[in-house]
């Protein structure tokens, strides 16, 4: 009974206690906000409100006021950025690192934001410059990521393999499939310059950083056509089937013009259809359509496109069908024949687009390397209107 007695008597207590600390920890924060200028909260109240004109215009008044007051500096110098007004960006975080009494890690950290400045400002010598100084801070990982941006703007690919192997030294993850990347566009740059075996040297390290790269292989038979090997580049380039099948489209023209090459274009002809019934795409199809026409004559080429079209019916694939009639059509339906074809063919221009998968930027032809937001291997192998149709 005393036992539940006691209970009874020190609830009311632990609430008054509690009551208590929840008032000093009140007092606290009312304290600590009312030694904050007042343009701290209008230039808060702005950004909340979506108005960065009028912060700014509040920050910088702070900023007069209490000149030592870093954070602000901060979020004065973002702000500039984010508006575009890179040379105030520039002058705001040079201002903090000129302070001799700035600690260590607001300086690492204004360092930051001026590379930052500099890439916004295209100005990639002195961001360069500027993240090299981070490799031995806190900043080091972000700093390794930003060169590794300015190598890949500059095309400087030894460099970037250099940067992606040090960032996952650093434990921020694989970069292997990048790394590939940069081997094959160093690969790519030896066979423009006629040098196939130092292309091959580049492209064995691509697949050792990635075994499924479809471009390393594809390059991989360039390199060996280059040197005179056709059959070997045939023997490659028919390897993309085994790490992708919708990427045999990427490869339809070189193998055809290959196995012409070698004399045998009816087993071209024969294994870009096997292709095609494995994985529809209007740009084996134009290959396989002409290669047909060549070979087997039009009656069977128009059998291909419309086996194709009733496999995926498209608009692109429409396209297709109406070229093959219009070529053996009497003359009586071929104006008719004509005007439907160029009404569908101008539709379809702005279907005949590879789309990236992360940022959607859609283009004629198909990138490794996103133009719009720079990821690599984003693009599918396929035209928009044919993705929209197997989804």
């Amino acid at each position: 009974m005393d036992f539940e007695l006691w209970w009874l008597l020190g609830i009311p207590a632990m609430f008054a206690l509690g009551w208590i600390a929840a008032r000093v920890d009140i007092r606290a924060v009312v304290s600590e906000s009312r030694t904050l200028p007042r343009g701290y909260f209008r230039g808060l109240n702005h950004l909340l409100n979506d108005q960065p004109d009028k912060a700014i215009d509040s920050f910088i008044e702070i900023v007069k006021l209490d000149p030592e007051t870093a954070d602000m500096h901060f979020a004065l110098g973002n702000l500039f950025r984010r508006r575009g007004e890179t040379e105030r960006a520039i002058r705001v975080h040079q201002n903090l690192l000129s302070r001799p009494d700035l600690p260590t890690e607001q300086r690492a950290q204004a360092e930051y934001e001026l590379g930052q400045d500099y890439l916004k400002a295209g100005l990639l010598d002195r961001a360069e410059e500027t993240y090299t100084r981070l490799l031995d801070t806190t900043y080091a990982v972000q700093g390794r990521k930003a060169l590794l941006e300015i190598y890949q703007r500059e095309k400087e690919w030894k460099r970037a393999i250099e940067a992606a192997l040090a960032l996952q030294e650093a434990g921020a993850g694989s970069r292997q499939k990048e790394i590939s990347q940069f081997y094959c566009e160093l690969a790519q740059d030896a066979l423009v310059h006629m040098k196939p075996e130092e292309a091959e040297s580049l492209l064995e390290q691509a697949l050792q950083a990635d075994r499924s790269s479809v471009r390393a292989t594809i390059l991989c038979g360039d390199a060996q056509l280059a040197k005179g090997d056709t059959e070997a580049a045939l023997l490659t380039w028919r390897r993309v089937e085994q790490q992708s099948v919708p990427h045999t489209a990427l490869v339809a023209t070189r193998l055809m013009d290959g196995y012409r090459k070698v004399g045998r274009p009816q087993e071209g002809v024969s294994l870009l259809k096997s292709y095609l019934e494995q994985a529809s795409s209007i740009d084996l199809l134009e290959v396989v359509f002409k290669a047909v026409i060549e070979l087997e004559g039009v009656d069977t080429a128009k059998q291909v496109v419309l086996d194709e079209l009733r496999r995926t019916p498209t608009l692109l694939g429409l396209d297709k069908l109406l070229e093959a009639r219009m070529m053996d059509a009497p003359a009586s339906v071929l104006s008719e024949l004509s005007m439907v074809k160029n009404l569908v063919h101008g539709y379809t221009q702005k279907l005949a687009r590879y789309q990236c998968s992360h940022c959607g930027f859609k283009a004629r032809q198909f990138y490794w390397h996103c133009p719009g937001c720079s990821r690599w291997d984003s693009y599918p192998p396929r035209r928009t209107e044919e993705l929209n149709v197997m989804n």
